[in-house]
Protein backbone atom coordinates (compact mmCIF):
# COMPACT_ATOMS: atom_id res chain seq x y z
CA UNK A 1 0.00 0.00 0.00
CA UNK A 2 1.26 3.32 -0.45
CA UNK A 3 0.23 6.75 0.28
CA UNK A 4 0.78 9.61 -2.20
CA UNK A 5 -0.37 13.19 -1.75
CA UNK A 6 0.64 16.61 -3.82
CA UNK A 7 1.92 20.37 -3.23
CA UNK A 8 2.84 20.70 -6.38
CA UNK A 9 2.72 24.51 -7.71
CA UNK A 10 0.73 25.04 -10.26
CA UNK A 11 2.54 24.53 -14.05
CA UNK A 12 1.59 25.52 -17.47
CA UNK A 13 1.25 22.58 -19.69
CA UNK A 14 -0.91 21.98 -23.17
CA UNK A 15 -3.93 21.72 -23.17
CA UNK A 16 -5.76 18.24 -21.65
CA UNK A 17 -8.72 16.87 -23.41
CA UNK A 18 -11.39 15.18 -20.41
CA UNK A 19 -13.83 12.79 -21.81
CA UNK A 20 -16.79 12.93 -19.74
CA UNK A 21 -16.20 17.31 -18.75
CA UNK A 22 -20.00 17.07 -17.69
CA UNK A 23 -19.70 14.23 -15.09
CA UNK A 24 -18.86 14.61 -11.37
CA UNK A 25 -15.17 13.28 -11.73
CA UNK A 26 -14.83 14.94 -15.24
CA UNK A 27 -15.58 18.12 -13.69
CA UNK A 28 -13.49 17.29 -10.41
CA UNK A 29 -10.71 16.91 -12.88
CA UNK A 30 -10.77 20.37 -14.73
CA UNK A 31 -11.24 22.18 -11.13
CA UNK A 32 -7.81 20.55 -10.00
CA UNK A 33 -6.33 20.83 -13.46
CA UNK A 34 -6.66 24.33 -13.79
CA UNK A 35 -5.89 24.77 -10.32
CA UNK A 36 -2.28 23.86 -10.99
CA UNK A 37 -2.13 25.89 -14.08
CA UNK A 38 -3.07 23.28 -17.39
CA UNK A 39 -5.27 24.05 -19.90
CA UNK A 40 -8.08 21.60 -20.47
CA UNK A 41 -10.59 20.83 -23.50
CA UNK A 42 -14.15 19.67 -21.91
CA UNK A 43 -15.40 16.79 -24.22
CA UNK A 44 -19.03 15.98 -24.24
CA UNK A 45 -21.17 14.64 -26.41
CA UNK A 46 -24.10 17.93 -26.91
CA UNK A 47 -22.31 21.13 -25.67
CA UNK A 48 -25.38 22.65 -25.30
CA UNK A 49 -26.19 20.79 -21.91
CA UNK A 50 -23.34 22.36 -20.92
CA UNK A 51 -23.66 26.16 -21.00
CA UNK A 52 -21.80 26.04 -17.76
CA UNK A 53 -18.63 24.97 -19.31
CA UNK A 54 -16.89 27.69 -21.56
CA UNK A 55 -14.26 25.03 -22.55
CA UNK A 56 -16.72 22.28 -23.90
CA UNK A 57 -16.60 21.00 -27.56
CA UNK A 58 -18.27 18.33 -28.98
CA UNK A 59 -16.98 14.38 -29.34
CA UNK A 60 -17.56 10.50 -29.19
CA UNK A 61 -15.51 8.66 -27.42
CA UNK A 62 -16.50 5.30 -29.39
CA UNK A 63 -15.60 7.26 -32.63
CA UNK A 64 -11.99 6.62 -33.08
CA UNK A 65 -11.89 9.67 -35.97
CA UNK A 66 -13.25 11.78 -33.30
CA UNK A 67 -10.82 10.42 -30.59
CA UNK A 68 -7.50 11.11 -32.56
CA UNK A 69 -8.60 14.33 -34.38
CA UNK A 70 -9.34 15.94 -30.89
CA UNK A 71 -6.27 14.83 -29.07
CA UNK A 72 -4.01 15.64 -31.83
CA UNK A 73 -1.19 17.40 -30.21
CA UNK A 74 -1.46 16.85 -26.44
CA UNK A 75 0.16 14.99 -24.12
CA UNK A 76 -2.44 13.24 -21.52
CA UNK A 77 -6.12 12.54 -22.03
CA UNK A 78 -8.92 11.47 -19.68
CA UNK A 79 -11.32 9.30 -19.54
CA UNK A 80 -14.00 10.11 -16.92
CA UNK A 81 -17.31 9.10 -19.09
CA UNK A 82 -19.92 7.69 -17.60
CA UNK A 83 -23.79 7.47 -19.84
CA UNK A 84 -26.01 8.38 -16.38
CA UNK A 85 -24.56 9.52 -12.70
CA UNK A 86 -26.02 7.67 -10.42
CA UNK A 87 -27.74 4.35 -9.09
CA UNK A 88 -31.32 5.39 -10.26
CA UNK A 89 -29.83 6.37 -13.16
CA UNK A 90 -27.50 3.56 -14.26
CA UNK A 91 -30.41 0.93 -12.68
CA UNK A 92 -32.69 1.94 -15.95
CA UNK A 93 -29.93 3.06 -18.25
CA UNK A 94 -30.40 1.20 -21.68
CA UNK A 95 -26.54 0.45 -21.81
CA UNK A 96 -24.80 -1.09 -25.18
CA UNK A 97 -23.02 -3.64 -23.43
CA UNK A 98 -20.06 -3.00 -25.62
CA UNK A 99 -19.95 0.55 -24.95
CA UNK A 100 -17.02 0.51 -22.25
CA UNK A 101 -14.81 -1.33 -24.54
CA UNK A 102 -15.58 0.10 -27.88
CA UNK A 103 -14.24 3.72 -26.13
CA UNK A 104 -11.24 1.66 -24.96
CA UNK A 105 -10.56 0.42 -28.54
CA UNK A 106 -11.35 3.90 -30.22
CA UNK A 107 -9.59 5.53 -27.30
CA UNK A 108 -6.47 3.95 -27.81
CA UNK A 109 -6.73 3.58 -31.55
CA UNK A 110 -6.69 7.72 -31.86
CA UNK A 111 -4.41 8.16 -29.06
CA UNK A 112 -1.71 5.93 -30.76
CA UNK A 113 -2.83 7.88 -34.33
CA UNK A 114 -2.36 10.78 -32.92
CA UNK A 115 0.73 10.30 -31.05
CA UNK A 116 -0.61 10.80 -27.51
CA UNK A 117 1.74 8.57 -25.11
CA UNK A 118 -0.76 8.82 -22.26
CA UNK A 119 -4.08 7.77 -20.78
CA UNK A 120 -5.53 7.82 -17.38
CA UNK A 121 -8.95 6.67 -16.64
CA UNK A 122 -11.61 6.70 -13.96
CA UNK A 123 -12.68 3.00 -13.07
CA UNK A 124 -15.47 1.53 -11.25
CA UNK A 125 -15.48 -0.22 -7.84
CA UNK A 126 -17.33 -2.87 -8.96
CA UNK A 127 -14.07 -4.66 -10.83
CA UNK A 128 -12.33 -4.85 -7.64
CA UNK A 129 -11.73 -8.52 -6.07
CA UNK A 130 -13.11 -9.33 -2.47
CA UNK A 131 -10.35 -11.08 -0.03
CA UNK A 132 -11.22 -14.01 -1.50
CA UNK A 133 -10.44 -13.22 -5.13
CA UNK A 134 -13.83 -12.99 -6.33
CA UNK A 135 -15.18 -9.57 -8.05
CA UNK A 136 -17.39 -7.44 -6.30
CA UNK A 137 -20.33 -7.04 -8.83
CA UNK A 138 -20.73 -10.80 -8.55
CA UNK A 139 -21.85 -10.17 -4.71
CA UNK A 140 -25.75 -8.49 -4.40
CA UNK A 141 -25.09 -7.69 -1.00
CA UNK A 142 -22.08 -5.20 -2.61
CA UNK A 143 -24.14 -4.41 -5.91
CA UNK A 144 -27.92 -4.39 -6.24
CA UNK A 145 -28.49 -6.75 -9.27
CA UNK A 146 -29.94 -3.74 -11.39
CA UNK A 147 -26.71 -2.48 -11.27
CA UNK A 148 -25.27 -5.63 -12.70
CA UNK A 149 -25.39 -4.90 -16.58
CA UNK A 150 -23.45 -1.35 -16.30
CA UNK A 151 -20.55 -2.88 -13.97
CA UNK A 152 -20.32 -5.72 -16.34
CA UNK A 153 -20.11 -2.97 -19.41
CA UNK A 154 -17.42 -1.39 -17.35
CA UNK A 155 -15.82 -4.33 -16.90
CA UNK A 156 -14.89 -5.17 -20.74
CA UNK A 157 -13.74 -1.85 -21.18
CA UNK A 158 -11.18 -2.83 -18.15
CA UNK A 159 -10.57 -5.95 -19.84
CA UNK A 160 -10.10 -4.48 -23.48
CA UNK A 161 -7.00 -2.17 -21.81
CA UNK A 162 -5.36 -4.94 -20.33
CA UNK A 163 -5.43 -7.44 -23.15
CA UNK A 164 -4.42 -4.65 -26.05
CA UNK A 165 -1.29 -4.31 -27.37
CA UNK A 166 -0.81 -1.04 -27.61
CA UNK A 167 1.92 2.08 -27.84
CA UNK A 168 -0.65 3.85 -25.28
CA UNK A 169 0.55 4.21 -21.31
CA UNK A 170 -2.51 4.09 -19.64
CA UNK A 171 -3.53 3.90 -15.90
CA UNK A 172 -7.09 2.86 -14.54
CA UNK A 173 -7.53 4.30 -11.16
CA UNK A 174 -10.26 3.14 -9.47
CA UNK A 175 -12.07 4.83 -6.55
CA UNK A 176 -13.90 3.00 -3.74
CA UNK A 177 -17.73 2.73 -3.13
CA UNK A 178 -17.73 5.69 -0.92
CA UNK A 179 -17.12 8.19 -3.52
CA UNK A 180 -18.23 11.56 -2.12
CA UNK A 181 -18.94 14.62 -4.33
CA UNK A 182 -19.02 17.60 -1.16
CA UNK A 183 -16.09 16.07 0.78
CA UNK A 184 -12.95 18.30 0.98
CA UNK A 185 -10.14 18.28 -1.38
CA UNK A 186 -7.07 16.74 1.00
CA UNK A 187 -4.41 16.42 -1.55
CA UNK A 188 -3.37 12.77 0.10
CA UNK A 189 -4.66 9.63 -1.03
CA UNK A 190 -3.39 5.98 -1.39
CA UNK A 191 -2.85 3.33 -3.82
CA UNK A 192 -3.91 -0.38 -3.55
CA UNK A 193 -4.17 -3.14 -5.87
CA UNK A 194 -6.87 -5.17 -7.62
CA UNK A 195 -8.78 -6.00 -4.38
CA UNK A 196 -11.05 -3.06 -2.89
CA UNK A 197 -10.03 -1.80 0.45
CA UNK A 198 -11.66 -2.19 3.55
CA UNK A 199 -15.21 -0.81 3.05
CA UNK A 200 -15.68 0.46 6.58
CA UNK A 201 -13.03 2.65 6.39
CA UNK A 202 -12.05 3.65 2.48
CA UNK A 203 -13.48 6.46 1.07
CA UNK A 204 -12.47 9.11 -1.27
CA UNK A 205 -13.84 12.67 -2.75
CA UNK A 206 -14.08 13.49 -5.95
CA UNK A 207 -11.49 16.25 -5.37
CA UNK A 208 -8.91 13.92 -4.20
CA UNK A 209 -9.32 11.31 -7.03
CA UNK A 210 -8.95 14.30 -9.35
CA UNK A 211 -5.75 15.16 -7.54
CA UNK A 212 -4.48 11.84 -8.17
CA UNK A 213 -5.59 11.84 -11.63
CA UNK A 214 -3.48 14.99 -12.42
CA UNK A 215 -0.78 13.44 -10.16
CA UNK A 216 -0.64 10.58 -12.71
CA UNK A 217 -0.09 13.21 -15.93
CA UNK A 218 2.45 15.75 -14.49
CA UNK A 219 4.50 12.43 -13.28
CA UNK A 220 3.23 9.14 -14.27
CA UNK A 221 4.44 6.80 -11.25
CA UNK A 222 2.33 3.61 -12.49
CA UNK A 223 1.78 2.46 -16.22
CA UNK A 224 -0.61 -0.46 -18.29
CA UNK A 225 -2.04 -1.10 -14.76
CA UNK A 226 -5.62 -0.61 -12.77
CA UNK A 227 -5.10 0.52 -9.04
CA UNK A 228 -7.32 1.20 -6.58
CA UNK A 229 -7.53 4.56 -4.73
CA UNK A 230 -8.75 5.21 -1.51
CA UNK A 231 -8.32 7.42 1.93
CA UNK A 232 -8.28 5.73 4.81
CA UNK A 233 -11.10 7.39 7.48
CA UNK A 234 -8.90 6.49 10.55
CA UNK A 235 -5.67 8.81 9.13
Amino acid sequence: MRCYGTLNPPTTTSVEPIFGAGGRAGRAVAVEAQRRGHRITSIVRNPGKYLDITSAVRGDIIDPRSVSAIVHGHDAVVHAVSPASGPEALATLDLDPDFFAKAADALLHGLSRAGVPRLVVIGLFANLKDADGRLLLDDPAVLPVELRPFAIAHTAGLDRLQAADTTVDWLMLTPPAALHTDAPRTGRYQIGGEHAPDGAVAHLSYADLAVATIDEIEAPRHHRTRVSIFSDIRQ
